[in-house]
């Protein structure tokens, strides 16, 4: 990145942060993890990254991690959506390269439909509109699923938030299709969203937290997603900037918790890495 357009880039992610929190993000000495997403697209240039945001190259990492059974099926991955609609059961689109590009399809016309959209989601890079770095560095192109889940809903969405490869909590989404919301429990399946939906805990919900940390390996960061439609759980995505850090958080003293814990987890890698050094010499 030159000068001018990193620049660029902190004008942009000063003027986003400010529209949607009403006040700056302190890149200089970040608390918040609202700030700290912020710092991430403007340094973090870890090369690892854009291969498990990669929704294609994702499968197959979770595959030799966790286990094949964890992955949802690939059904069909490239650039132009076939023509005509070749599966019998309902599937989803997505897009590989980006995040909230999705498509679900039941019938011929909603195939036009997701043949269309992901048209537009095939002309841009995703990462270019809030500076998001990993997913310019992702190949554009799409990818088929089975759709999982109730025949009249979407399946809860755990979005596991993993500090320094400790996961310590848990966003649950629900009411995708309709009225979304999510709710945040603690690793123990405490409730911390203010007025929150009760939410059964998860039968699986040990396993989810030892995946999302193997996922996550050492990273300061990390949110990994994951589906228990049966009894087996299954793999979604992970998530280095969730929401672009530009939504707000309830409750509220989360966005400082979790800045804490990933200051907590920099500090403590960046230890490990010198003592690492000291050892070499």
């Amino acid at each position: 990145m030159t000068a001018s357009s990193f620049r660029a880039a902190k004008l942009r992610i000063n003027l986003t942060y400010l529209w949607c929190h009403r006040r700056l993000p302190r890149l200089a000495d970040p608390a918040l993890f609202t700030e700290l997403v912020q710092l991430r697209k403007l340094h973090d240039r870890d090369e690892r990254m854009p291969r498990l945001a990669d929704k294609v190259a994702a499968k197959s990492i979770a595959a030799d991690k966790l286990g094949r059974d964890w992955v949802i099926p690939l059904l069909w991955s490239g650039d132009t959506l076939p023509t005509e609609y070749p599966w019998r059961g309902p599937v989803v689109v997505k897009a590989r390269h980006g995040c909230n590009q999705n498509a679900f399809v039941h019938t011929d016309r909603d195939w036009e439909l997701a043949r269309r959209a992901s048209a537009g989601w095939m002309r841009h890079d995703y990462g270019e509109w809030l500076d998001e770095w990993v997913y310019r560095e992702i190949p554009r192109g799409l990818l088929v699923e089975p759709r999982i889940g109730p025949d009249d809903g979407l399946p809860l969405d755990y979005k596991v938030f993993v500090f320094g490869g400790q996961a310590t909590h848990v966003q649950v989404h629900l009411g995708r299709a309709s009225r979304h919301q999510w709710v945040v429990h603690d690793r123990n399946w405490c409730a911390l969203t203010n007025d929150a939906p009760k939410i059964a805990r998860p039968s699986a919900l040990g396993a989810m937290l030892s995946a999302a940390e193997e996922m996550a390996g050492d990273f300061d960061f990390a949110r990994v997603d994951f589906y228990q439609p049966n009894n087996q759980p299954l793999f979604g995505e992970v998530t280095f900037y969730p929401g672009s850090g530009l939504l707000s958080i309830n409750p509220s003293g989360l966005d400082a918790e979790w800045g804490r814990l990933w200051l907590n987890a920099r500090a403590s890698n960046f230890q490990q890495t010198r003592g690492k050094q000291s050892l070499a010499r």
